[in-house]
This record gives structure tokens, C-alpha cells and sequence, in this order.
């Protein structure tokens, strides 16, 4: 048994020793995979610095869109800070009233057309957003862009606020 398997592994040895020796006898048929001279790196140069070109700056109609649509934004603002005392004093009437009340539901409808108000600064920051992507992508000047987020952003967050305000307060 064992000797046979030593036998075995001997011979597939020899055999595959003799088939690489016949592969190996033509090496000067096939091209050396030596480095040559003009693949060396021999000079230096210096590196150049990557270039990147500003930002183009936006155009008149981009900063017109800008515009109106933060004065979208602020007229939906008005309308909300118009509908707020109403939707206060209604939220306040609820308080303690039972869920499905006519006290509850009148809150509830006030609330949310104060909801509504807000939609248009809804609008207004998505299309915001749309012209910031289209900036990035164009390499256009974003600075514009983004002060005008920040501007719709800061009436959302407040408006938010005062919704989760009185929400907290319906039961």
C-alpha cells in the first residue's frame, strides 16, 4: 500500500519534471520579460499641480429663479404666521376636550390648514434643491444657491416648530 503510493507520487513527479523540461527547452523562442532600458525611469520632471477652474458664476435668470422662489417661500411664511392665532386659540380650546370632539375637530381642521400654509415653502425649498444639484453637477457657483436654502430652510424649521407645538398639545 504505502510503498505503491510512494511509487505513484515518484512517478507523476518524474513525468511532470519531463513535460516542464520540454516546455523550458525553447526560452529563446519567446521574448525576455526582463525590464528593458526604455521602460527604466531615468529623468525627472517636475509634478504639476492639479488645475481646477473656478466655479462659472450664475446667470441673471438663475438668480431671478433665486429670487422668487425665497419670495415664494416668505409669502407662504405670512400666510402661515396669518393662520397661526386662530390655530393657537383652537389648539388651546382642545386641550382638554375629547379626541373626536367637535372642540378636537375644529383644532384638528385649524391645524391643519396652518399645515397648507406651508406648502408653497415647500415647493419653493424642492425647486431650491433641484437648482443646487443642477449647479454642482454644471460646476456652477453654489454659494447663491445655498444662501437661499438656508433662507427657505430657516422658515421651514420655525414653521415646523409651531406645528409640533400644537400638535403636542391636541390629545
Amino acid at each position: 500500500g504505502l510503498a505503491m503510493a510512494i511509487q505513484r507520487t515518484a512517478l507523476t513527479l518524474a513525468l511532470s519534471a519531463l513535460s516542464l523540461a520540454g516546455c523550458a527547452k525553447d526560452v529563446q523562442d519567446y521574448p525576455s520579460l526582463a525590464r528593458r532600458p526604455i521602460e527604466r525611469v531615468t529623468g525627472t520632471a517636475p509634478v504639476a499641480a492639479p488645475t481646477e477652474a473656478p466655479p462659472a458664476p450664475l446667470d441673471s435668470a438663475v438668480l431671478g429663479q433665486l429670487d422668487s422662489l425665497v419670495t415664494r417661500a416668505r409669502t407662504a411664511d405670512r400666510r402661515f404666521h396669518d393662520k397661526q392665532p386662530r390655530a393657537r386659540a383652537l389648539v388651546g380650546a382642545a386641550a382638554g376636550s375629547a379626541v373626536a370632539s367637535e372642540a378636537w375637530s375644529v383644532a384638528t381642521v385649524a391645524l391643519s390648514e396652518l399645515e397648507s400654509a406651508r406648502s408653497d415653502a415647500f415647493v419653493a425649498m424642492a425647486e431650491l434643491d433641484a437648482l443646487y444639484a443642477r449647479a454642482v453637477v454644471d460646476r456652477a457657483a453654489t454659494g447663491d444657491i445655498a444662501a437661499a436654502r438656508n433662507a427657505v430652510q430657516g422658515i421651514l424649521t420655525d414653521q415646523g416648530k409651531v406645528i409640533d407645538e400644537l400638535h403636542a398639545r391636541l390629545p
